[in-house]
């Protein structure tokens, strides 16, 4: 029997080792490819070497930003098996890339944000190249130790750190701007507070207007297409907004009735939002009324109407993602390209299609070899989720955007990813805790109760006890008072047990909110440190 069991351990930890092996090799001959290609197409431009290692590491660091990032967009939807890992993989990929190469080509400021001053670097083009180096290996490196810990980061706070870390290390601490790493920090506490908020609110609505109706069906008739509609306004007020600047100078030129503006602006979004929205209402409408006939009167009768959104705010959410945080991993490549090619530094500049090629299939190929382990951990290692639950996640994750945007307040997708997580299942302790606020109640006076009887015996017993001429009888009642006793002690134990566990209703994993938010804290300092070793490393090999 041992020797059999060892061998079938022996039999899959080769598998497991090759199906790594191949993921490893497979990676590699991406970069390798990133990097030969680009090489051969620069032949003859001076520092193209640093070009094609750029390349690699954007590589490098578009595959981590698959494996990590987008488990946010598709993490909850498989956690509620709306979607199964395969399908969520599939979907992910192919609008992530759609997202990069469609709507992804706006000029980026490749210093993100303004974190660093490039005016200190006074012209000096090879440190430069080595600083956006530095800061890309670094944050890919981070983002690749994360992924192993199953801790799910900010992509942008990674490349924050990085830029941060190169920049002082080259020019130092003057470099800089302290008060947009202030706002940074700032969005480590909004973005999931307001995620958290806004999904239990959500989930707390579906609730009240049809998971506690008596008959849910009808509830979910009247309800259901008023919550998917809203869920199409939020996304398409936030695609418009996020992922479709690039291509709005063409669509205000196919659509002449449209405000003639550089880039969307709010109120044009969320009136294209609300047509969409009362499309979708007349026909969700429509086939909610044919599905539930087929249905039963249930909480997971009427989850099943949620399973079409949630594949739905996948696509969208990975579309977004695509457009707007590609630039993460190809935002400083684009500096690199265009230093290289120029021969100076600029505060902003077009990104080449090669470029954010790289970036697009980068993030698709590191979602298909390694986004399973973070999907497992967003979508059902911090809380259970089902399709309600998952659906007021990804509405928060929308709506908090929106909100975000217009306050001008920074905020993360991943932390409000997470916090949405949170929220939910926060929101489902509370609500049970309630519940058992009458059961709580009955077990506390049972304990007392329980309690003062086995006093009362204990002190019958030691009376008769001190008798000195015991008759018979008091044997007799000694004996029945002993058996008495066990079976209160073994009473008060229960009912200990049963207040115990009406009390202690967790449904948030404690031990992943501790790991998470420690890796959301040291995100920024540990990408900045690890970036300016990378760069002195670099400096000190070309010096």
């Amino acid at each position: 029997m041992e020797i059999s069991t060892i061998k079938k351990m022996e039999s899959e930890a080769i598998k497991g080792s090759s199906i790594d092996f191949r993921r490893l090799g497979f990676a590699l001959l991406f970069m390798v490819a990133v990097l030969i290609y680009n090489y051969i197409n620069s032949e003859g431009i001076p520092n193209n070497i640093f070009l094609a290692i750029a390349a690699l590491f954007g590589a490098y660091m578009a595959m981590n930003i698959g494996a990590n990032d987008v488990a946010n967009n598709v993490g909850p939807a498989v956690g509620s098996k709306a979607l199964t890992m395969g399908g969520a993989i599939v979907i992910a990929a192919v609008f992530e890339a759609a997202g990069a190469l469609i709507a992804g080509g706006d000029v980026v400021k490749t210093i993100k944000k303004g974190i660093i001053d490039i005016a200190a670097f006074g012209g000096n083009t090879d440190s430069f190249i080595w600083a956006m180096m530095a800061a890309l290996l670094a944050a890919a490196l981070w983002l690749n130790f994360a992924t192993m810990v199953k801790a799910p980061v900010s992509t942008t706070h990674s490349i924050v750190g990085g830029v941060m870390g190169a920049g002082i290390a080259a020019a130092g601490f003057s470099i800089v701007s302290w008060g947009t790493m202030a706002k940074i920090a700032l969005s480590w506490v909004i973005s999931p507070i307001l995620g958290g908020i806004i999904a239990a609110i959500f989930l707390f609505a579906i609730k009240r207007t049809i998971v506690y109706k008596k008959n849910k069906i009808e509830a979910a008739i009247k309800w259901v297409p008023i919550f998917v509609s809203l869920m199409s306004w939020a996304f398409i007020t936030y695609l418009t907004l996020k992922g479709l600047k690039t291509l709005w100078p063409t669509i205000v030129n196919i659509f002449t009735f449209l405000p003639n503006t550089n880039e969307p602006t709010f109120l044009t979004a969320s009136l294209m939002g609300l047509v969409v929205a009362i499309i979708v209402y007349i026909v969700v409408k429509k086939r909610i009324k044919k599905r539930t006939n087929n249905i039963e009167n249930s909480r997971d009768g009427v989850n099943i109407l949620f399973t079409v959104p949630l594949i739905f705010s996948a696509a969208l959410l990975s579309f977004a993602h695509g457009a707007n945080d590609v630039a993460n991993a190809i935002g400083p490549l684009a500096a690199i390209s265009d230093a290289v090619m120029t021969g100076g530094i600029s505060s902003q500049t077009g990104i080449p299609l090669w470029v954010m090629a790289v970036g697009a299939i980068g993030i698709a190929i590191g979602l298909a070899l390694y986004g399973p382990k973070l999907i497992k951990t967003v979508g059902s290692e911090i809380t259970e989720l089902d399709q309600m639950r998952a659906f007021s996640i990804a509405m928060a994750a929308s709506v908090t955007v929106i909100i975000a945007s217009q306050l001008g307040l920074p905020v993360s997708s991943t932390h409000i990813a997470i916090g949405g997580i949170f929220g939910v299942g926060f929101l489902r302790e509370y609500l049970d805790k309630t519940s058992f606020l009458d059961e709580i109640e009955d077990d506390k006076r049972r304990l007392i109760e329980k309690k003062n009887t086995l006093k009362a015996h204990a002190r019958e017993l030691k009376k008769i006890e001190k008798i000195e001429n015991k008759k018979k009888k008091n044997y007799q009642r000694i004996a029945t008072l002993y058996s008495l006793l066990e079976e209160e002690s073994s009473a008060v134990k229960e009912a200990k047990k049963q207040l115990k566990t009406h009390k202690k209703v967790q449904y948030v994993k404690r031990d992943a909110i501790k790991k998470i938010v420690a890796a959301w804290i040291i995100t920024v300092p540990a990408a900045a440190l690890l970036s300016a070793a990378i760069y002195f490393m670099i400096r000190g090999i070309v010096i």
